[in-house]
């Protein structure tokens, strides 16, 4: 990052302001992980409440994943009217509501509207954190993103670790995602205090809405492969070892963390990669691990080594998106919210088509041969890394301040 990366932050925040908004960020990103470690575990739960066959599973699966893509198209204008601040908080206290909600519902039709509603507020959400995010990573002169979303991972891992421990209690699933709402709700709403108070203002003929062309359309394509990859392991990981290696729901929630908690350590780990491996060897290596490690423990079809290789699939995994979210926010002419809405709207379409085309290979074949899915993502993600707007010098080391940032 240079001065001229500053041209539009004429009156950026006291250090201690973005100190601040930094741990607030990464609380918000963590929040979010626990919502989806919990939820990646009670997938199953869902499919023995409502009595789900692999497709109608597929279907709830993906009316959350129509939310997401429906409200993207105006999550940057939201975001822009609403501010950063308010807007997480609104998105935030809706997926706590549907999250707590998901198994209270009397049938599958009345939870089809729920699972829109999840989509929808972690979609929003995740773009506005996003936004501040990348601002900070500006505003600080700082390589900070991927350790965001290493938050989420963590997030993830302890959503998921707690939620199998509750499990093996004999909690009901229930219970535990009430309990987890309410504690999300209430983080969220206290974190958000210490977000930054105001982002930068708009430069003037900066769209907040862009449809995706061009060099948008080809990072959003990319970022679909990875977040089909990384729905494979978040939506069906716990139900492949608990249904197909004939394992435990406690014990299968185990891939959960696994894949979860190794996600995590190496996206804390990615920034300070940046510094020393250039960005796109980043994005052929990561995805490459993954395929060649998915593809061996489904050969192996032993539980432990499933559970095991999940963690190296999330190693894989885990810089890709962030890496390419940072990528968007290099275009010109757009802004950050609206370049990470952008992508986003094709990016989440992995979770979209994601969940129908894993229930209809498992209901046609066997859901061993579903995840092979992560596979041919994996590969096209490697393939399409030479088309990446990657950063023109490698970026600092948390720590280092550059010329014209404020140190943190």
């Amino acid at each position: 990052m240079t001065t001229s990366a500053m041209s539009d932050l004429q009156h950026p925040p006291a250090r201690s302001v973005i100190s601040r908004a930094r741990w607030a960020t990464r609380a918000q990103f963590l929040q979010l992980g626990v919502v989806a470690g919990a939820w990646g575990v009670h997938v199953p739960s869902i499919k023995a409440r409502y009595s789900l066959s692999a497709t109608t599973l597929a279907v709830a699966l993906l009316a959350t994943s129509i939310g997401s893509l429906l409200t993207l198209f105006v999550a940057g204008r939201i975001v822009v009217r609403l501010g950063v601040r308010n807007t997480t908080v609104l998105a935030g206290l809706g997926f706590s509501i549907a999250l707590g909600t998901c198994l209270l519902q009397p049938g599958y039709w009345a939870l089809l509207p729920v699972m829109v509603l999840l989509g929808a507020s972690e979609s929003v959400y995740d773009v506005a954190i996003n936004a501040e995010g990348t601002t900070l990573e500006v505003l600080s002169g700082r390589a900070v993103i991927s350790g965001f979303h290493g938050m989420f991972s963590l997030g993830a891992m302890v959503g998921s670790a707690a939620t199998a421990g509750l499990l093996r209690l004999g909690v009901a699933p229930a219970t535990q995602l009430v309990g987890a709402s309410l504690v999300v709700a209430v983080g969220i709403v206290v974190a958000s205090r210490r977000m930054l108070p105001q982002h930068p203002a708009a430069v003037p003929g900066q769209a907040h809405f862009a449809w995706p062309r061009g060099t948008l359309l080809i990072i959003g394509l990319l970022i679909l492969c990875g977040m089909l990859a990384e729905g494979v392991m978040y939506n069906w990981s716990v139900l492949y070892v608990q249904q197909e290696l004939k394992t435990p729901q406690s014990q299968a929630a185990l891939a959960y963390v696994a894949f979860a908690g190794a996600t995590a350590l190496m996206r804390f780990a990615g920034d300070a990669v940046r510094a020393r491996v250039p960005e796109r060897a980043m994005l052929v290596a990561g995805p490459l691990l993954s395929a060649v490690v998915m593809g061996i423990l489904l050969l192996a079809a032993r539980p432990w080594v499933a559970i095991g290789g999940m963690a190296l699939v999330g190693m894989g995994l885990a810089t890709i998106v962030p890496l390419l979210y940072n990528a968007a926010t290099r275009v010109p002419g757009v802004s950050r919210a609206a370049a990470i809405a952008s992508v986003s709207s094709i990016g989440y379409a992995g979770f979209m088509v994601g969940p129908p085309i894993i229930g209809g290979l498992a209901q046609a074949t066997t859901l061993t041969a579903a995840m092979g899915v992560l596979i041919a993502a994996c590969v096209l993600l490697a393939s399409g890394a030479h088309r990446v707007p990657v950063a023109e010098t490698a970026p600092r080391a948390a720590g280092v301040v550059v010329e014209g940032a404020i140190p943190g």
